[in-house]
């Protein structure tokens, strides 16, 4: 029934520079002194106040209009066409945050003209991206990817900053389109873009934006995953339209849960925000998601009452790509209310705005809604007709719930007409797709998704105010007279012992909270770091002989490599997965601080040319172990010509690594005292391969061989390893 308007706003992609919340405010009180400060009327002024109208849009909108003003009147006095172009640019992003596009494209399209005259690319491609995302909110989409791709085009070229915003951009646009195979690649590879630069913004909108797919697809927890992350990151950097997205996205999961109350909740916090930046589009969209709320608990007028404002709204702004959701869901009141005609008005007209902006998604279910028309009509051919258009594209498409809804009504209708073959296949696929989306698995893992958000809040929580509270602190210090310093001393010890107290209650009732969310991943942390004492406790061994030896260079040169190492090993151990160069880097770095101590080992690293290092992403030591293995078990009694070689392939889509010795092969190992040793680590190493196989849903495996199988000598181990590929 309800019909997702999902990354409505898409605006914030303009902040071309970003950063912190804390460090936004710095940079904004920073802008106000040089601004105070610059007496002369001249460029650098007029940058001053483009840059904070920019950085105010999203907080203050008079603010930001009284900034622009100013630039635009100075620029135009001393003919400074380059500010003027961005003046008039980012007021074209104020009329777009208030849902007026026509006005805003009007803007971009004369600052366009002065970047043009100029040939200024960088003011060029925003221009493009912008224009984009003007046509993407009026529903063109088509329109939209084309001036995506120009903004692409030139921020490559020039090496711009700002890739990753336009290629975020194109992926949602063909996100709304449907078309997820062309939408993950950008949004990837904006992700990994975001991450280098350390552009919190971005990262937020590639991760809201990849989470917006899964929720098409069913997959509520990865993409309930992907929301909580990127909400948490809008709100440190204090993001309005971000976190307004957000909220509404998590709200819809709720709805799908039947929390009506906690959906609502979400609902009104991301509504009393939309309408505080004037944001129509957003409130549209808003009272669309509330209006399906009252719909599902039976309270059909107020929900007509909220679809027909927010259909108002959309007309008004020309928004045409929320006015299909509104309609269909109009179309579902009416033909609940038995109004066959009027319903079927409405889905028809849906139907026609679906098609033409290319949404099929929102075709999809209005096929679903013209089938459950005609069925109560008894117009069973027709209703055939549209069940099965709306069950293809949804089958090609991949909208889990829609091939849902499609098997219910065609598991009905062949039921009806007599096909129980046909109607049977149909309910039974019904069961399916209805137990693969609220399974027992997926409900409790949105909870504990939850739940880790909350408690991660917190945490941050208890740190500003203890911030706020030594700031608090200091500025009085400085404040008072010699003569109130008695006082102040008072004052300082009392708030001391009751921030001590506060932070000790508070971490007690955080502690039993930490250990529920830990004990889900507990079992992997602990897997994961049965290698390292062992390793540890060596090293430190081999270094306390050479400071016993007053091998004093030596065991400097050991322990810069040792901490290095470490810290490797510290910084791997964080993820799930790290990149295999850092990978790489570690088992090298192990290696040379082996061979430090008697300069014994030969060994090679070779990576295959076809593998992209930088593009690989591999579970953290896993092939450390059996390097270990071979350093401490495979050279017993040999102290000459000993050989290491690691050697990664990627074929089929296996990634394949190979760690031969030349030592005394493995079943001779296997004789010695140190077997169960050896055992145990293999034993690991595999327990913990079949959770990473299950958890990056791709094959994982060890072999240990003796090379004498192959009239060689010493022992090979082929490690097939899970990983990742980051576009």
């Amino acid at each position: 029934m309800k019909i997702i308007s999902l990354n409505t706003l898409i605006l914030l992609f303009f902040l071309l520079f970003t950063s912190s919340g804390l460090s936004q405010n710095t940079k904004i009180d920073s802008l106000k002194i040089e601004l105070r400060n610059h007496k002369e009327k001249d460029t650098t002024k007029v940058n001053i106040l483009n840059a904070l109208a920019f950085s105010h849009f999203s907080r203050d909108m008079p603010k930001t209009l009284e900034y622009l003003d100013e630039a635009d009147g100075l620029a135009e006095v001393i003919h400074f066409n380059k500010g003027k172009a961005r003046s008039i640019y980012i007021r074209g992003i104020t009329e777009a945050v208030q849902s007026n596009f026509d006005r805003a494209l009007d803007y971009y399209d004369e600052a366009l003209n002065l970047y043009e005259n100029m040939d200024l690319k960088k003011g060029i491609a925003s221009c493009y991206n912008a224009i984009g995302i003007a046509y993407k909110n009026k529903g063109e989409f088509r329109k939209a990817i084309s001036y995506f791709n120009k903004s692409i085009k030139i921020e490559e070229e020039i090496g711009s900053n700002n890739l990753a915003a336009s290629l975020i951009n194109l992926g949602s646009s063909f996100s709304d389109l449907g078309e997820f195979d062309k939408a993950i690649p950008p949004l990837n590879k904006a992700l990994s873009i975001a991450k280098v630069n350390e552009n919190e913004q971005r990262i937020a909108y590639s991760l809201n934006n990849l989470g917006t797919i899964y929720l098409d697809q069913g997959n509520y927890p990865l993409a309930q995953e992907h929301f909580k992350e990127s909400l948490y990151i809008n709100e440190k950097l204090g993001d309005s339209l971000g976190i307004a997205n957000h909220l509404t996205n998590i709200a819809w999961i709720y709805k799908t849960q039947k929390h009506y109350d906690k959906a609502m909740k979400h609902y009104e916090k991301a509504l009393e925000i939309d309408r505080r930046i004037d944001n129509k589009k957003g409130v549209s969209s808003i009272l669309n998601d509330i209006g399906v709320v009252y719909e599902e608990n039976g309270d059909n007028e107020r929900a007509l009452d909220n679809y027909v404002e927010a259909l108002r709204i959309n007309k008004q702004i020309g928004a045409k790509s929320g006015i299909p959701h509104i309609l269909n869901n109009i179309g579902e009141i009416y033909l609940a209310l038995k109004d066959y005609s009027t319903a079927n008005r409405y889905f028809l007209e849906a139907k026609k705005v679906s098609i033409e902006i290319g949404n099929k998604r929102v075709l999809c279910e209005v096929y679903i809604g013209l089938a459950r028309t005609f069925a109560k009509q008894k117009e069973y051919k027709n209703a055939l007709d549209n069940a099965l258009k709306a069950k293809e594209i949804s089958k090609k498409s991949g909208f889990l719930n829609c091939q849902k809804n499609a098997s219910e009504i065609l598991s009905k209708i062949y039921r009806t007409t007599g096909n129980y073959k046909s109607a049977l296949e149909n309910h039974q696929q019904f069961k399916i797709l209805n137990d693969s989306l609220f399974n027992k698995e997926n409900i409790e893992k949105i909870a504990q998704l939850e739940y880790e958000y909350k408690y991660k809040q917190a945490l941050d929580s208890a740190s500003i105010k203890e911030l706020q509270l030594t700031k608090t602190i200091t500025t009085t210090t400085k404040n008072l007279e010699k003569t109130q310093r008695n006082l102040l001393l008072g004052v300082i010890t009392f708030l001391g012992i009751a921030l001590v107290l506060g932070i000790t209650i508070f971490s007690l009732k955080l502690r039993h909270a930490k250990t529920t969310t830990q004990n889900v991943v507990i079992e992997q942390k602990l897997l994961r770091s049965q290698m390292t004492p062992h390793f540890i406790f060596n090293s430190l061994s081999v270094l306390q002989g050479m400071i016993l030896n007053k091998e004093e260079e030596k065991s400097l040169s050991y322990l810069s490599k040792f901490s290095k190492l470490l810290r490797i090993i510290l910084e791997n151990s964080r993820g799930k997965t790290v990149s295999l160069s850092q990978e790489l880097k570690a088992i090298q770095n192990y290696l040379a601080l082996q061979n430090l101590e008697n300069d014994a080992y030969e060994h090679t690293i070779l990576v295959e040319e076809t593998i992209d290092v930088p593009s690989f992403e591999v579970p953290p030591m896993l092939i450390q172990p059996f390097v270990e293995n071979a350093i401490e078990h495979a050279f017993v009694n040999k102290t000459e010509h000993m050989k290491i070689d690691i050697r990664l392939t990627y074929e089929n889509k296996k990634l394949t690594c190979t760690i031969t010795d030349n030592g005394i092969g493995y079943e001779s190992q296997n004789g010695n005292k140190n077997g169960n040793k050896k055992s145990l680590s293999t034993a690991i190493t595999s327990e913990r391969l079949k959770i990473l196989s299950k958890d990056l849903k791709m094959e994982g495996s060890v072999v240990i061989e003796d090379r004498k199988r192959y009239n060689e000598q010493g022992t090979i181990v082929t490690l097939v390893i899970p990983h990742k590929i980051i576009v």
